[in-house]
């Protein structure tokens, strides 16, 4: 009924996130299903009154479990997601996932390069990912923009370097973008300073698109914000120009003198 609403008023996706922890206990089995089911069920009914579901699994980062241990419950979890919307009558082409990037959890005791935690996801997508589903859409999961970015970026980079992967990798943030914004407000009295926000949010999704080809560089700008800001350089020096050369225009109404006639 709610789809239904909905799209007579003029929407065209809906979302439904479905998180999991992985712990000693879990999830269990009873669990993984019992979602996984609840997100096929969704996504039929939406097609069903005309919306695109995006279907977001989430296991979220808190615990003290690997990364070994994260991609087998993820690898769980994602074919369980596919068979239940298969056996559901799931257009599968006429869907998008969001999920989770593949990572150790937030007290896990061992560092892991974003080459292992991108090698982790490609491995994750190549066991489970239907090649009728097009694209996947990250969720950032409490990362910084700069982490998420990073893992992003280095996913894209393995894709790109193996070749065997038919899928749009790419992101679908919001606390790692809106995070350095709320930054922004504080201290400023209760004010929103809007031209700030503006350019910090431009300069934000230049980097998750870097990261989304395989082309960002932490502490690098990408090409996009070094070409904006040239331009804005560029601007900020032309009236200065212009008044320089003004100063050195002679003035109208100052008489040249003629150049005296040889007798």
């Amino acid at each position: 009924q709610r789809c239904k609403e909905y799209k007579a008023a003029g929407a065209k996706f809906a979302k439904w996130r479905s998180p999991l922890q992985i712990s000693r206990w879990g999830p269990s089995r009873l669990a993984i299903e019992a979602n996984m089911n609840d997100l096929a069920r969704y996504a039929l009914i939406c097609q069903d009154e005309g919306l695109v579901p995006i279907v977001e699994p989430d296991i979220i980062m808190k615990g003290e479990h690997d990364l070994e241990t994260a991609m087998a419950v993820n690898i769980e979890v994602q074919s369980t997601l596919y068979k239940a919307m298969l056996e559901h009558g799931v257009y599968m082409e006429g869907t998008i996932l969001k999920t989770n990037i593949v990572n150790p959890g937030l007290s896990c005791d061992t560092d892991y390069s974003v080459e292992e935690i991108a090698m982790a996801n490609t491995a994750v997508l190549r066991r489970t990912m239907p090649v009728a589903i097009r694209g996947v859409n990250f969720l950032s999961g409490g990362q910084t923009l700069e982490g998420a970015a990073a893992r992003l970026n280095a996913i894209n980079q393995v894709k790109n370097r193996m070749g065997r992967m038919p899928w749009n990798i790419s992101f679908s943030w919001s606390w790692a973008l809106q995070a350095p914004l709320l930054d922004l407000c504080k201290g400023k009295g209760g004010k929103i300073p809007l031209k700030e926000m503006s350019e910090l949010y431009l300069q934000e999704l230049a980097i998750a698109s870097a990261a989304a080809q395989g082309k960002y560089q932490d502490g690098v700008l990408p090409e996009v914000i070094r070409e904006d800001e040239e331009v804005k350089k560029k601007d900020a020096d032309e009236p200065k120009k212009e008044a320089e050369a003004k100063k050195e225009e002679p003035k109208k109404d100052e008489k040249q003198e003629e150049p005296k006639k040889e007798a």
